[in-house]
């Protein structure tokens, strides 16, 4: 053990104490009690709740532990994410576990790591959404922070850097297997998917080209950047081709329609810290594979025709019908072509400590239906985090806010991390 004096005094430190520890280990354990007001009216309501009456309101309760650690050893590194949640809710207790993310990396040198199992690559740029991360879960753009779980597959980093303009560049290449017990829902099964991104830091700003060939999906190119204009403003963007996509759709009546088509989706966004600690998130979203207004309001309409002849026959085979064609399809989050997203949030306002009030809307520009969150957030206690949200959803009749079951929704999270 090292000992220093300083005129009179001694003093020493422990070398152990300062090394860095080959495992980690942290997490989370969060309780969030939610309460929904549903609107009867709603077509969703009435396609979700037909055969049940659960009232105008309903509560949720749900417990979730996060587990995540890490152990190194020479050049392997072992990392693992474990998510389990209990619900209790209308439906009754509901239990689920699953690994996030759970993988083994090799660093033979500094320029190249290889990584093997479930692991989330995180790419893309944008915030609420990211159209080109083909490989990644689809984000909540209500909460887009949340953990997304990986999927399976063999990869690789190759990195070199540069003293040019050109400062950085890398190389990922990565190999997806889709069977029915690996990565099922991926896709067409019994293939083995190619995707690659070619990273580029180049005058300070960070540039993506993406593929994802021909397999369990239909060939997608994808490019992104994100650089800053000033210290505190930032700007960022994605574009995403996806060739042969099938969209399904229906009319009023129920007739069912495939059209085939490339898609183009892209979005563009910003990120603004003021002098006074507000910082402004905007986004623009495109989503070529997405339902026009009058598609939307035909599936609203069908649903409606549906529900009336449960309600007068006891038949509930339209609704069933209903119910198959809104499976990732008409039920994916934003389902339909234009978005903005805006969050606001405020550091610390009249100086009161670790307080961060903030609010999020999203706007569907197509129909002009809209969703609205204000929140508040505390972390004055240690390792606690708490969280207090409202979200408010509104538009006219037969647009896509209006028509969801909830017409309010409130949920408080209690989260302590470890």
């Amino acid at each position: 053990m090292p000992k220093f004096s300083y005129g009179n005094e001694e003093y020493s430190f422990d070398l152990s104490e300062i090394e860095k520890k080959p495992y980690s280990f942290g997490g989370h354990v969060e309780a969030s009690p939610v309460l929904f007001w549903f609107d009867q009216n709603a077509s969703l309501y009435k396609l979700k709740f037909f055969d049940r009456d659960d009232g105008g309101t309903a509560e949720e309760y749900n417990v979730t532990l996060q587990l995540d650690g890490s152990y190194e050893k020479g050049i392997t590194k072992f990392y693992t994410k474990i998510n389990a949640n209990i619900r209790q809710s209308y439906l009754g207790w509901a239990d689920q576990t699953n690994i996030l993310e759970g993988y083994v990396s090799l660093n033979p040198s500094h320029s190249l790591s290889i990584n093997m199992g479930k692991k989330a690559l995180k790419w893309g740029k944008g915030y609420a959404w990211t159209p080109a991360a083909f490989l990644d879960k689809t984000k909540d753009p209500d909460d887009p922070d949340l953990a997304l779980e990986g999927l399976a597959n063999l990869s690789a980093d190759y990195i070199k850097s540069y003293s040019g303009r050109l400062k950085t560049i890398s190389f990922t290449p990565v190999l997806v297997p889709v069977y029915s017990d690996l990565n099922s829902d991926f896709g067409e099964k019994n293939m083995i998917n190619f995707a690659a991104k070619l990273y580029l830091l180049l005058y300070d700003t960070d540039i993506d080209f993406i593929v994802l060939a021909r397999g369990s999906r239909t060939t997608r190119y994808g490019f992104d950047f994100s650089g800053n204009l000033t210290p505190n403003f930032e700007i960022h963007g994605e574009l995403a081709i996806i060739q042969n996509f099938a969209k399904k759709f229906i009319d009023n009546n129920g007739n069912l329609s495939n059209n085939i088509f490339n898609a183009k989706n892209f979005l563009l966004g910003i990120r603004y810290l003021t002098e006074l600690d507000t910082t402004f998130v905007i986004e623009y979203y495109h989503n070529d594979t997405g339902f026009s207004e009058n598609q939307m309001k035909n599936y609203f309409s069908f649903i409606d025709q549906a529900y009336e002849s449960y309600s007068t026959t006891g038949n509930s085979t339209l609704l069933q019908q209903a119910l198959t064609i809104t499976e990732d399809n008409y039920g994916k989050m934003n389902p339909m072509r234009n978005y903005l997203y805006t969050r606001i949030s405020q550091k610390e306002p009249l100086d009161i400590l670790y307080l961060t009030p903030s609010i999020t809307g999203i706007f569907n520009i197509d129909d002009k239906s809209f969703s609205l969150s204000p929140e508040i957030a505390y972390t004055g206690i240690t390792n606690l985090e708490l969280r207090l949200k409202v979200s408010i959803l509104s538009g006219l009749r037969n647009s896509e806010y209006r028509e969801k079951q909830n017409a309010y929704r409130s949920e408080l999270r209690m989260r302590y991390y470890f």
